[in-house]
């Protein structure tokens, strides 16, 4: 007989530090893991630091910039100027200048998007719940101001496993200066 296992998982949310629940039907050939499940907190965040003016932000940001932080664009893959980048020094947020990663964490991936796996100081990015495409994911967005930077996968290395597939469209870069 082919009934679907019907099991409750609790999950914790290491975002917000927080515990929800999941229920997840799993039907024969489906994967036994549960989809993970984001604190509500972090689906709909419209709380930022940081306001943003649609119209300023239309002349400061190229259009693509603004695609991709106002209305969750994608760039093309192999084509953001940050992909390859392999400078030392820090990434902001186009947007409002908060500091989001750090070329330390910076790994190549091949996925065409500058990829990282960890973020440069822990809150700087928010996780939303992504189901657009017919896929579910993980949204990242600006902790600051909200932009939309791109999606956290769970493919990445150690030591968190984590990549964060952004584009660069949504960055802009700052290198080290060099002691002489």
């Amino acid at each position: 007989m082919n009934r679907p296992i019907t099991s409750a998982f609790r999950l914790y949310c290491r975002y917000s530090k927080c515990y929800s629940f999941s229920n997840s039907s799993i039907k024969p050939g489906q994967s036994k893991w549960p989809v993970r499940s984001y604190c509500s907190s972090f689906k709909k965040t419209s709380n930022f630091e940081v306001k943003v003016d649609k119209a300023e932000l239309k002349k400061k940001l190229t259009p693509e910039q603004y695609h991709v932080t106002q209305e969750k664009g994608t760039e093309r893959a192999f084509s953001g100027e940050f992909y390859d980048k392999k400078d030392d020094g820090n990434y902001y947020c186009i947007v409002c200048d908060a500091l989001l990663f750090k070329s330390d964490g910076k790994f190549d991936s091949g996925c065409g998007w500058p990829s990282f796996y960890e973020m440069a100081e822990q809150g700087s990015v928010k996780m939303r719940s992504d189901n657009t495409h017919g896929m579910e994911r993980t949204e990242t967005v600006c902790a600051k101001c909200g932009a939309h930077l791109g999606h956290v996968f769970e493919d990445g290395p150690k030591p968190t496993g984590q990549r964060y597939c952004i584009n660069s469209a949504s960055l802009k870069f700052q290198g080290k200066t060099k002691a002489k």
